[in-house]
């Protein structure tokens, strides 16, 4: 699973990197080095306008959502906190994810993602779990692949109030390769920049199509180091968390 990662890179970095055609400068998020579930995150999709009608070409958007994809039928918000990851295997299939695998598809970048050891204490011999940073190589943005969802508020009577609307996400894991592998069994999918076009367009919607474009990860791309317990309590931030320590 994919369940802490890290996202630094500005609005305008992400911007120029995906193509985004239309951004909202007073939509701002500060650079996260632990990113939790339930976190605001930044999502790159693409929609047709509203006022347009569904011919009319579509907008690369960058928007932050919450992380926790909040399926349409839910009751509440609550179930969002067990839905941050979507299996490739069955996302296709699984009532919660299969209409947004059809038609709400998005990127989240990322710097990388934490994925924890079992171990024991080199002081006290009692279990822990060991924290690690896995990353590319090349320390380039990964494009992890997600999916996004509307959830209403029917509390709110209003369809233009802006809290009568929720967006949310999920983000798709697959067996673990490469550094990963020997970390964690499960990894986050980042999806290549050739398969960017494909995976955003809401017009694409051919599930073998789709699966097509999720392929596993090549080896030799990304790189793990252990880093500080301080990745384990969510209130702790900053650059500090991507020191590495030693094993």
């Amino acid at each position: 699973m994919c369940g802490r990662y890290v996202s630094t890179r500005s609005p305008k970095d992400m911007v120029q990197l995906f193509q985004v055609t239309d951004w909202r400068p007073d939509e701002a998020l500060a650079p996260n080095w632990n990113v939790a579930p339930t976190d605001d995150v930044w999502a790159v999709l693409e929609r047709t306008p509203r006022e347009k009608d569904d011919a009319a070409p579509t907008e690369r958007q960058l928007r932050p959502l919450r992380w926790g994809l909040v399926p349409s039928w839910a009751k509440d918000t609550k179930i969002g906190s067990r839905m941050i990851n979507a299996r490739v295997e069955t996302v296709h299939e699984k009532p919660a994810f299969r209409r947004a695998f059809a038609e709400r598809r998005c990127l989240l970048p990322a710097d990388g993602f934490y994925e924890w050891q079992p171990g024991k204490d080199p002081a006290t011999g009692q279990a822990r779990k060991q924290p690690y940073f896995i990353h590319p190589q090349d320390d380039q943005v990964m494009a992890l692949a997600g999916l996004y969802e509307y959830w209403r508020n029917p509390e709110v009577t209003r369809d233009d109030d802006p809290a009568a609307w929720l967006m949310t996400c999920t983000i798709l894991t697959t067996e673990a390769t490469d550094a990963a592998g020997r970390v964690h069994p499960r990894m986050p999918l980042a999806l290549t920049p050739d398969h960017y076009d494909a995976w955003l367009d809401p017009r694409h919607q051919d599930p073998e199509d789709l699966r097509a474009l999720l392929t596993q990860p090549a080896d030799g791309q990304l790189d793990a180091k252990p880093v500080s317990l301080a990745v384990n309590n969510v209130r702790n931030n900053g650059p500090q968390l991507l020191d590495e320590i030693a094993p």
